[in-house]
């Protein structure tokens, strides 16, 4: 994969030679001073140019910066103002480019807030009219856990043990590919990735940001926690399943337990409790 500077120097060189070209901004994590970077980070690249016509006609201009295999979307089409082309080129560099027009920069800067994008961190790397000179300073906070209000903790509960239902019948009914749905889906992204990044709040005091879909929840939870949290990937089996459910439900109770006790807001105890009577029914069930 290419170096960074060689890269951001190749890109810098190509967008001077381009006259459609006039701003040229790095955003995300390679912008961002708090973010631990490695080999497979992305390079988030938004290019202001004077007209999006001459980048819908080819992309011919995407091979200045190496060898491509794909692009996403296939073709390029303009989307909310916006062309966007996602790359990997075949050393592994992965480039996702945003295109606006130059009215767009203006635009921006003229906002009275930072896009969070934008708040999270970013690096001007051309500036052919000096367009960005009042774009104002990131805070690096618009991805920060927020705290949650008290009914949206008690609505995240209910909904937790609401579809925990779901699981165990279908577990009950052998169909495991709706159970797995239930479970590693809707369960474990909607609400136990919810209940666990509040807990990373409380933790860290409501200051770090642990990344889209629990990507750095093994860099912010105590080692215990975690290993709770691996726990409840299973495979196939059946059983399995149900000790994952249960298990999943133990540190969720856990976690939203000193979740509301930080933030000063009562658990709902007899819905878990009426809950678990019901789980454990039809756990022991005897199958026609």
């Amino acid at each position: 994969m290419k170096k960074e500077q060689e890269l951001l120097s190749r890109l810098l060189h190509w967008g001077e030679a381009n006259s459609e070209v006039r701003a040229m901004i790095l955003t995300s994590s390679r912008s961002n001073p708090y973010v631990k970077k490695d080999i497979f980070s992305d390079y988030d690249v938004e290019l202001y140019v004077k007209n999006l016509t001459p980048f819908l006609d080819s992309d011919q201009w995407l091979k200045s910066f190496g060898d491509m295999i794909t692009c996403v979307p296939l073709k390029p089409s303009v989307n909310q103002n916006r062309i966007t082309r996602l790359v990997l080129y075949e050393d592994g560099t992965k480039i996702d480019f945003q295109l606006f027009t130059v009215k767009s920069l203006i635009a921006l800067v003229q906002k009275p807030q930072l896009p969070p994008e934008y708040d999270n961190g970013y690096q001007i790397l051309l500036d052919k009219d000096q367009l960005t000179q009042k774009l104002k300073t990131p805070t690096y906070s618009a991805f920060l856990t927020q705290k949650p209000t008290e009914e949206e903790y008690l609505e995240l509960i209910n909904d937790f043990w609401w579809d925990t239902t779901y699981v165990a019948k279908g577990l009950w009914r052998d169909e495991l590919y709706f159970a797995k749905f239930m479970l590693d889906f809707v369960i474990r992204f909607h609400y136990l990735q919810k209940m666990v990044e509040w807990y990373i709040g409380v933790q860290y005091d409501w200051k770090v940001n642990p990344n889209k879909h629990g990507r750095w929840f093994k860099r912010y939870l105590d080692e215990e926690t975690w290993i709770e949290l691996e726990s409840t990937f299973v495979g196939s089996n059946i059983e399995d399943n149900w000790t994952a459910l249960f298990g999943m439900a133990d540190l969720f109770t856990k976690l939203s337990a000193k979740v509301g006790q930080s933030l000063g807001y009562t658990y709902p105890s007899k819905v878990e409790e009426k809950i678990r009577e019901y789980l454990l029914q039809v756990r022991r069930l005897d199958r026609c």
